[in-house]
């Protein structure tokens, strides 16, 4: 049986509830707030029927809105219904700007309030099913930290599985921002190394200079300033993995170092001769085309070949089709309970379809920013164009997908070529094809640029 929290100052109100209740629920019974929120954490009703004024003295006392929130707070999918006098509406009706589901007024229609539970029990399943479901959306489209359910990104979460038990180098490659440290750390986490460190360097934002002591260390005394003995990034990853981002950018002298650890396991510290033997794992990123570098000379291609054991090549954001509003809602939810923008429901139709027909130049890291964006400046239940960052040009031209000229234009435009095809560029033919006179189609050869041959 659902249990239900009756909460209410008069004795008698609670003894005929539960008497008019008892068949269909699990009645609990409380005369206090104090009381009322004990049974609330002790029993977990899923309905509570609450009183407005628990102070029958006061007629605007609002201790059951107090506790209203309080209900809320413990568990956002309970029903509170508000209990009121036929004075007192206003404040019920403040309950339910806050959360209360609904209310109704003494004196109790006991079948009136039979109805309004029933009703508030199949809002509260639906939403139980709901959210079962998008918590079923989510364990299948998230992968790590990673979501996506393209086809594309389906079988590199397979390969990443595939290799994570293994010690073969990575190379993995992308545009900026589309996830290459997430699927390091993804092969890092699913592989027996996940107990010790995951170090990341990044090549291109460390000075030529300083890298090579960032990666293999120093002894004290090896340069100006170096006053103490210092281990490098790939002596303090020991046992773990080393993910070496924009390898790229490396110098070709670093380039060596790295090929020879990469062969031999040994490092040695700047100012040392002494050979350090290391068991770590180097996983590698680059936006860059790695064999135009090597054509210029910027880069080894042996140590192309020893980085490049497995391949990983992730797409961009606007190739991988639905993911787009899959990340958007991730991020949307993500959010919004942060910012305590429950009220936030979704994107608009408008909204929706700029993303899906967006560039996305700076891929999933610009998405979870847009989102993020829109969750702090948005008042509406839904999160349109602006709110997301687009300009006025952008929204005017995909506006103009849509209107009936452009889309009479391209029906016109596919029709005339199609005939002309078929009449093999006889303007006659094709003319008497489409049903209209030689020089109507002529005059619209020449408005859209279509030549006959």
């Amino acid at each position: 049986m659902t249990k239900i929290l009756v909460v209410d100052d008069d004795i008698g109100i609670l003894k005929q509830l539960k008497w008019a209740l008892e068949d269909e629920y699990q009645v609990i019974l409380a005369s206090s707030k104090e009381q009322a929120l004990t049974l609330l954490h002790q029993e977990k009703p899923l309905l509570v029927a609450l009183d407005v004024n628990l102070d029958s003295s006061n007629l605007w006392d609002k201790e059951g809105i107090n506790i209203l929130d309080e209900i809320k707070a413990a568990d956002p999918l309970i029903k509170v219904i508000m209990i009121t006098g036929n004075d007192a509406k206003d404040i019920a009706l403040e309950a339910i700007r806050k959360g209360a589901f609904d209310y109704y007024t003494k004196p109790i229609d006991v079948e009136e309030l039979k109805i309004i539970l029933k009703r508030a029990s199949y809002i509260q399943n639906l939403e139980k099913e709901n959210l079962r479901l998008s918590q079923e959306l989510e364990n299948r489209i998230k992968f790590e930290d990673m979501i996506g359910d393209s086809l594309q990104m389906r079988e590199i979460f397979r390969l990443i599985r595939r290799i994570a038990p293994s010690d073969a180098t990575v190379l993995i490659s992308g545009e900026s921002g589309t996830g290459k440290e997430l699927v390091a750390r993804a092969i890092h986490s699913l592989s027996p190394r996940k107990n010790y460190p995951f170090v990341v360097i990044n090549c291109g934002a460390i000075p030529e200079t300083l890298l090579e002591s960032e990666l293999f260390g120093h002894e004290k005394g090896a340069f100006t300033d170096a006053y103490t003995q210092k281990k490098g990034k790939l002596e303090v990853a020991d046992k773990g993995t080393v993910f070496l981002d924009e390898i790229g950018e490396m110098s070709l002298s670093l380039q060596v170092k790295i090929l020879r650890f990469l062969q031999e396991k040994v490092i040695e510290r700047v100012g040392s001769n002494t050979p350090i033997e290391l068991d770590v794992r180097i996983i590698a990123a680059t936006n860059q085309e790695l064999k135009e570098r090597i054509k210029e000379g910027k880069f080894r291609e042996d140590l192309y070949y020893r980085l490049s054991v497995i391949n990983i090549n992730l797409p961009p954001l606007r190739e991988r089709g639905e993911d787009i509003l899959l990340l958007a809602n991730y991020f949307l939810n993500k959010y919004k309970k942060e910012a305590g923008g429950e009220r936030i429901k979704g994107f608009t139709k408008q909204a929706k379809e700029l993303m899906l027909n967006y560039s996305w130049p700076g891929n999933v890291r610009e998405m979870e920013n847009r989102v993020r964006r829109a969750v702090i400046l948005t008042e509406n239940s839904l999160i349109g164009p602006f709110e997301l960052g687009f300009s006025r040009e952008e929204l005017d031209k995909d506006l103009g997908k849509f209107s009936l000229k452009e889309i009479r234009k391209n029906i016109e435009t596919k029709l005339i070529k199609e005939a002309l095809e078929e009449a093999r560029g006889n303007v006659s033919l094709a003319a008497k094809m489409l049903g209209i006179t030689r020089p109507t189609l002529y005059d619209l050869m020449k408005k859209y640029n279509i030549s006959a041959t």
